[in-house]
């Protein structure tokens, strides 16, 4: 047997490592001569590697730093268009993806349009494919759907999709409909589609924007707010006009559960910052009914309370149902017409988690000879799998395994499948599917994303050229780099130093999100006390201690269902673990977040 499928050595590969965080020595020096305490300055260079602009937009975000839409490449023509639709009256499309990004642009969009720009309701018409039977983009689905309206709409405005729809833009465009694209993902090699009115994405080679980053919603806020200055200089709306900042609630949303970067955009820390503030005013009825879900404990909501708790039961409608459920919640009226949609969204995402758990399983085994082989990517076909479901499943491996991951399973097309890929850092995953398709185009006619997350389309006859074109390019960007699950933390922490003071400090430098990771730390204790807890057992209450000091600690699905700990009390466990504020009945105390544990010495 050779050592690559020898399972002790896979075992021992698939070990999750605690490692300490690579650190930037000059900006960490640069950071605490500009006033950031060691830790804060411990964070920042830790995360932002080779960063040498300046700090204060990153450390204290303002929307003074957002550029102007103008510096978006034919922004000012896809403005002009949408004011001329609204000026002539002209029926409207709103086509947007089914995720929380395209559900949050195309509240933007809408509410704009109609309460501050006065178009009628019964004049837009809302495009929402659905992600099983139209699939992502323009899809064929959402043209035939748009075509068949009466009155037809004159004009379709995208958000967050587009870019990549060259073939149904032109079948839009060949109809009489004028197409402007708002978009954030990468354009193809060939540029941006040229049937399309306008294009605005600030990804495109000619674009001037200074911040790529930023999410679709983002995109389509812009285009609306120049919408908006159209209007006043046309003269069609009057100055007093209110601007689109209220928005900024839902773009915070977006850019959030859209996991674009919040490390080195100032603009994206600065709207989720603003929309943060927003949102927890609690003057919409969507906010309002997450927080009676989430309990009084949850407010005010952070930047997690967004990307764990909104997001997910957003984004459960879209993979498993219809999507408009999500449009509706978000653009509820009243408190009880938001806990009605919530309750919807609710349920999905709790049948979302049962079918994640069984195709997770499921991966996990089918990716067994892949990773006794060390191939540098997984890649499964999981034949009765849901492919509302892969993206998190694909994140479960790559969490897992410390490699990039595409999960597959059938799509609605005969004889195709669809997959979803969940990156690492180190591999920009669209440009490997790039090199894929220049190795074997026939086994990959569809793919788009992004750095980290991407989405294809195979044919069913070609899964095999297809897997072995990707490893290919993930192997040449890759190189002889070791993969195996990596815990990067951020060093220890003294004693003094575990308390809601230390919290504090650390929240002064959010928001966190992706690229800007929550921060992380290590270090040895003793067990006190333990117990599962949850409803099948799966969580570990613990209450540990370092050296006088005694902590309470939670480990989230640290056991499978029957389990328990490999470890009891009067054992010294190496942890890495978050602080986290506790909330109580009004009383706060600090709570450590075990995100991993090993056993050191044994009692």
């Amino acid at each position: 047997m050779n050592a690559a499928s020898d399972p002790i050595d896979l075992c021992e590969r698939l070990r999750p490592r605690i490692l300490p965080r690579p650190r930037d020595a000059v900006l960490y020096a640069r950071a605490q001569r500009e006033g950031l305490s060691e830790l804060q300055a411990r964070i920042l260079a830790g995360r932002l590697k080779g960063f040498e602009g300046e700090l204060s937009p990153l450390i204290s975000p303002s929307l003074r730093h957002l550029a102007h839409p103008e510096k978006l490449v034919d922004a000012r023509r896809a403005a002009e268009r949408i004011a001329q639709a609204v000026v002539d009256g002209e029926h409207i499309g709103i086509l947007t993806d089914y995720d929380v990004d395209g559900i949050t642009s195309h509240v933007v969009i809408r509410r704009t349009l109609v309460e501050l720009f006065g178009v009628p309701e019964a004049r837009l018409h809302s495009l929402i494919g659905h992600r099983i039977h139209d699939g992502y983009g323009i899809s064929l689905p959402l043209v035939e759907r748009t075509l068949a309206l009466s009155p037809r709409p004159r004009l379709v405005i995208t958000a967050d999709c587009g870019s990549s729809d060259e073939p149904r833009i032109a079948r839009l465009a060949a109809e009489g409909i004028d197409v402007v694209v708002s978009d954030h993902h990468a354009l193809p090699v060939e540029g941006p589609p040229p049937s399309a009115h306008a294009v605005v994405n600030p990804t495109r080679d000619d674009c001037d924007y200074p911040d790529p980053t930023i999410a679709g919603c983002m995109v389509a806020w812009l285009v609306m707010s120049l919408t908006r200055s159209v209007l006043v200089e046309w003269g069609e709306l009057p100055e007093a006009t209110p601007k689109l900042s209220p928005w900024l609630s839902y773009v915070a949303l977006g850019t959030v559960a859209d996991c674009v970067s919040l490390g080195g955009s100032p603009a994206n820390r600065a709207v989720v910052t603003h929309g943060l503030a927003l949102i927890n005013r609690m003057e919409a009825a969507c906010w309002r009914a997450m927080a009676e879900r989430l309990g009084a404990d949850s407010v005010p909501f952070d930047a997690e309370t967004l990307g764990f708790q909104m997001g997910p039961r957003i984004n459960a409608r879209s993979r498993l149902d219809d999507p408009y459920a999500a449009l509706h919640f978000m653009l509820a009226a009243d408190d009880a017409t938001a806990a009605r949609h919530l309750e919807t969204l609710d349920q999905d995402n709790q049948s979302r988690k049962a079918i994640e758990a069984d195709m997770a399983e499921e991966a996990r085994a089918l990716a067994l000879p892949a990773l006794a082989a060390d191939e540098p990517a997984v890649v499964v076909y999981l034949e009765s799998g849901h492919p509302g479901v892969q993206g998190i499943v694909a994140s479960r491996l790559v969490q897992a395994y410390g490699r990039p991951a595409l999960v597959l399973t059938p799509a609605a097309a005969p004889g195709m499948l669809t997959g979803s890929g969940r990156s690492i850092e180190g591999l920009h995953l669209r440009d490997a599917l790039q090199r894929t398709f220049e190795l074997a185009p026939e086994a990959l006619p569809r793919f788009g994303g992004h750095r980290g997350a991407a989405g294809v389309g195979v044919p069913a006859e070609r899964l095999g050229a297809f897997k072995a074109a990707f490893l290919q390019a993930v192997g040449e960007q890759l190189g002889e780099a070791e993969l195996f699950p990596r815990i990067l933390t951020d060093g220890e922490l003294a004693p003094h130093q575990l308390s809601l003071a230390t919290l504090d400090e650390l929240q002064a430098l959010g928001p966190y999100g992706r690229e800007f990771d929550p921060p992380l730390f290590q270090g040895e204790f003793l067990v006190e006390r333990l117990r599962p807890v949850g409803a099948d057992g799966t969580h570990l209450m613990l209450e540990l201690s370092s050296g006088a000091a005694s902590l309470k600690a939670i480990w989230f699905r640290a056991l499978t269902p029957g389990e328990m700990p490999t470890f009891g009390v009067g054992d010294r466990l190496r942890c890495a673990f978050k602080l986290n504020r506790n909330r109580w009945r009004g009383h706060e105390s600090l709570q450590l977040m075990v995100e991993h544990a090993e056993a050191l010495t044994q009692g």
